[in-house]
C-alpha cells in the first residue's frame, strides 16, 4: 500500500528534477546571444511542462526555483529581474497544472486553453513584480515596457511554446506516460 501512494510521488519527484536540469540547461542554448534567450523563453518551458504533466504543486515549485538556481550557479538572470521570473515560472508551473489537472477532458482544446492560460497569468505576475521591483530600485516600469518585454518582444517563445509543448504531450500520450487524448474523450491523467 505505501509503494502504491509513493510510485506517482517518486515518480513527479524524479519528472521534477529532469524539467529542472532542462531548465538549467536549455537557457545554454541561447545564451550567447542575449535577444535570442528572451525571445525564445527558453526557461518558460520546463515550468509549463512541469505544471502539465507532474501538477500544480511541483510545477509551481520548480518554476519558482529554477530562476533562483540558476542565478546561484551562473549569475543569471540578474538581480533584480530573478525574482520577477521566479514569480512568473511558477505562476506558470501552478496555473498550467492546476487548469490542466482538473480539466474535464486531457485533451488538445484542455491543453491549449491551459497553457494560453498560465502564460497570460504569468505574464501579468511578472508586470505586478517588475512594478513592485522598479519601486524599491526607484526606476520607472512603464506600460510599453510591459507590453513590450511580456508580449512583443516574446512572440517567437510564444510560438515555440504553443507549437512544441502540445507536440510533447501527444509524444507522451502515445507511450504512454501520460493520458492525452487528441480526440476530447474523457481520459483521466494516470496517477498523480
Amino acid at each position: 500500500m505505501i509503494q502504491e501512494k509513493s510510485g506517482p510521488k517518486i515518480r513527479n519527484l524524479a519528472v521534477s528534477a529532469m524539467l529542472m536540469a532542462a531548465g538549467i540547461v536549455l537557457p545554454f542554448l541561447t545564451g550567447q546571444i542575449p535577444q535570442v534567450g528572451s525571445m525564445l523563453l527558453p526557461m518558460h518551458i520546463p515550468a509549463l511542462l512541469c505544471g502539465l504533466i507532474c501538477g500544480w504543486q511541483y510545477g509551481g515549485a520548480v518554476g519558482f526555483l529554477l530562476p533562483l538556481v540558476r542565478y546561484m550557479l551562473f549569475g543569471m538572470p540578474p538581480v533584480p529581474l530573478v525574482f520577477a521570473m521566479s514569480l512568473e515560472l511558477a505562476s506558470y508551473g501552478m496555473i498550467s497544472g492546476a487548469l490542466y489537472q482538473y480539466s474535464r477532458w486531457k485533451c488538445i482544446v484542455a491543453l491549449y486553453r491551459s497553457l494560453i492560460a498560465a502564460m497570460t497569468g504569468g505574464r501579468i505576475v511578472w508586470g505586478i513584480a517588475c512594478v513592485l521591483i522598479t519601486g524599491v530600485t526607484k526606476e520607472a516600469f512603464t506600460w510599453k515596457m510591459f507590453l513590450t518585454g511580456a508580449f512583443f518582444s516574446a512572440i517567437p517563445g510564444i510560438i515555440l511554446q504553443l507549437t512544441f509543448i502540445p507536440a510533447l504531450m501527444a509524444v507522451l500520450g502515445k507511450t504512454g506516460m501520460i493520458s492525452f487524448g487528441a480526440d476530447g474523450n474523457k481520459i483521466s491523467q494516470k496517477s498523480n
